[in-house]
This record gives structure tokens, sequence and C-alpha cells, in this order.
């Protein structure tokens, strides 16, 4: 997609000057998305042809572009042009090249809007289950490190001072307790 095919381009007279690109790009964040904005599509070309908006043939070629531009990028061999700005319209744009007009049907009954939204939801998804694996891998530690205290007495705190002493692993065990509940809250995130 050349600079003057973007969609706002259309009501400017001239090319866009290097530093608004630079200003409006955002596929320097956004490309870590690459994967979750292929599986969207993927799932919405279906829709489409479900719907009969795409025949089952133009979804073949949709989902066997998408995917191969997938595992491009994941072998480091495709390259981000900033001029497209996001990562759905680097994707789309890597798409009609690949597979021609049909890759056009794809933005039917879709906005970059939505897109946007499924793909951080399905990043953050993600995301917060690997958090709550390192926290998981965080409570074993501690239960671990409790279990090897034995007896170890060691003085409580309250208010910022010294209160009652405790067995070193209880007081970790705590902490255990802790964790759970932050475990807890991200999986009503997700």
């Amino acid at each position: 997609m050349s600079a003057s095919q973007k969609s706002w381009q259309a009501r400017l007279s001239s090319a866009t000057d290097e530093r608004a690109v630079a200003f409006v790009e955002s596929i320097s964040y956004d490309a870590r998305l690459y994967q979750y904005d292929i599986v969207g599509s993927i799932a919405h070309a279906h829709i489409l042809a479900d719907q009969n908006l795409i025949t089952r043939e133009e979804l073949k070629e949709i989902r066997q572009g998408l995917l191969e531009i997938g595992e491009q990028i994941f072998a480091g061999e495709f390259t981000f042009d900033a001029a497209h700005e996001d990562i759905h319209m680097v994707l789309e744009a890597a798409l009609i090249d690949r597979i021609g007009k049909t890759g056009k049907k794809l933005h039917t009954g879709r906005s970059r809007n939505d897109q946007v939204a499924l793909d951080m939801r399905l990043w953050l998804r993600d995301t917060i289950e690997r958090i709550s694996l390192a926290v998981l891998d965080l409570q074993r530690a501690f239960v671990e490190r409790a279990d090897d205290q034995g007896t170890l007495i060691i003085p409580a705190y309250t208010h910022l001072q010294r209160a009652q002493p405790v067995v070193a692993g209880a007081y970790l065990l705590a902490f255990v307790e802790m964790l759970q509940r932050d475990r807890e809250r991200l999986a009503d995130t997700a």
C-alpha cells in the first residue's frame, strides 16, 4: 500500500510528510499482535464464508495467505513498513500482495476498531496466563522454602513494630495465600 493509499490520504493533495508517518504509525508497537490479528482475520473470513459473502475457495485463499504471512513473520523474514501504520494494514497489504483482489474482501463487515479490540483481548488473555503461571511458580518456591524452614522462629511485625514470634514457614505461607488472591484476580480478568 503506497502512502497515497491510506484510508485518510484521499482528503490530502500531496504525499504525507515522513514526520506525520512517524507520528501516526503504531506498527513499531503492535507488530507483536500479528498472530492475534491473523487468528481474528481467519475467524472473520469463516464468518464471511458462512454468510456467503465470500466463497469457500476465497476463504481457503485468505486463510492460506494469512498463515504463510504468519510463518514469514515468525521466521523473521517479514519486513514491517511504517507507511502502513498498524498491524492490520500491514497484514492486509501483505495479503493483497500475496493473493490479489480476494484479499480486499477480508475487511468486509468489520472496522479497525473491531480488530484492535479483538487483538488486545487475545494478547491480554495470553499475557495474563503467562503471568499467572509465573506467579504459580513463585508460590511453589515459597512453599518449598517454607518447608525448608522447619521450626525456625522469627519475629512477626504489626504496625511496623515487632510482635509475637512466629514460625518462618508460616510467615512464608502467608505470601502464598496473598499470591493466590492475585492469581484469582488475574483469572477474573481473563
